[in-house]
């Protein structure tokens, strides 16, 4: 069986990946799970200087998913160059870093230095970063700062570059058409929705911000819906994300049009998940009788 899929000039083994901020940087899960197995890994988002990230409490659960604010943690992209990518840069697999930033000149200096790294051959621009010169707004929830921003980054970015775009628009095909046309290899869907918890007894909020991004099972149904509306609207791969859990759910993903999918809050139940997912997918394909995964890809009957 043929489980290849190319996004770009990028091939990966298998459509398998995990999504950035649930899988750490590869190490963490080495005693769970053979990395070298997967289509792809997300290593936790990545900006220009370090962050501390939000106040405690940052996490919480919800009937089917979770919220979390943990507000991009990480040691900057620097340290990451300097001390931790030396680490997994052996892994067999594909390595993309997620991208963020609050300015568009922090997502171009921080592609930049990842373009230098000859052991990762992709980016996630995560355009759902508060644009700090738009008040607060995210980057991509709007046509043309989403295009801002993908469009600077492509200048310097040599490799593939698949857009991560946000669930909280009006339109999300029109997001995906729009950072298509300036050069986007992908698009990544869905981020995490704008939610929040409510501690009735405290009559306080559950996150420190407030509000939070709602993943799980909860978002499946709806992150299914948007991958199938992207998917009829542009001609670049899809990768779909939102409440993966299991093989059936990643089959629905790759049936709806996804090209490759990304398993995130699964990952802290079972950090064995992905590989369970990996040999469904196989197990289906060879109880159909399917012979290459693109049989499943946008496979979806309508009639």
């Amino acid at each position: 069986m043929n489980l290849k899929v190319k996004i770009g000039n990028l091939e990966l083994k298998n459509p398998v990946m995990t999504a950035s901020g649930t899988f750490g940087y590869g190490p963490e899960f080495e005693d769970f799970i053979d990395i070298n197995r997967l289509g792809g890994i997300l290593v936790k988002g990545t900006t220009l200087n370090h962050r501390e990230g939000n106040a405690y409490p940052r996490m919480a659960e919800t009937p089917s998913g979770m919220l979390n604010a943990v507000g991009l943690q990480n040691k900057g992209v620097d340290v990451f160059c300097k001390d931790i990518y030396p680490k997994i840069k052996h892994y067999d697999t594909s390595i993309w870093v997620n991208v963020n930033g609050s300015t568009i000149e922090e997502y171009i200096e921080t592609a930049e230095r990842i373009n230098e790294l000859e052991h990762i051959p992709a980016i996630e621009l995560n355009i759902s970063c508060p644009n700090v010169k738009e008040g607060g707004m995210a980057f991509g929830v709007s046509c043309p700062s989403a295009v801002a921003v993908t469009n600077a980054v492509r200048k310097v970015y040599k490799k593939t570059m698949v857009v991560k775009l946000s669930p909280n628009v009006t339109n999300i095909a029109e997001i995906a058409k729009a950072v298509e046309a300036v050069g986007a290899d992908g698009v990544s869907l869905i981020n995490t929705m704008l939610a929040m918890a409510i501690n009735a007894e405290t009559r306080r909020p559950v996150l420190s911000t407030i509000t939070g991004g709602l993943s799980g099972p909860a978002v499946k149904p709806i992150a299914l819906r948007m991958v199938w509306q992207v998917a009829q609207a542009v001609k670049i791969p899809v990768v779909g994300m939102g409440g993966i859990m299991n093989a059936a759910d990643a089959i629905e993903f790759l049936l709806a049009g996804a090209t490759a999918v990304q398993v995130g809050t699964a990952n802290f139940i079972d950090p064995t998940v992905t590989l369970k997912i990996l040999d469904g997918i196989e197990e289906y394909m060879h109880r159909h009788g399917i012979k290459d995964i693109y049989e499943l890809i946008g496979g979806l009957k309508l009639n």
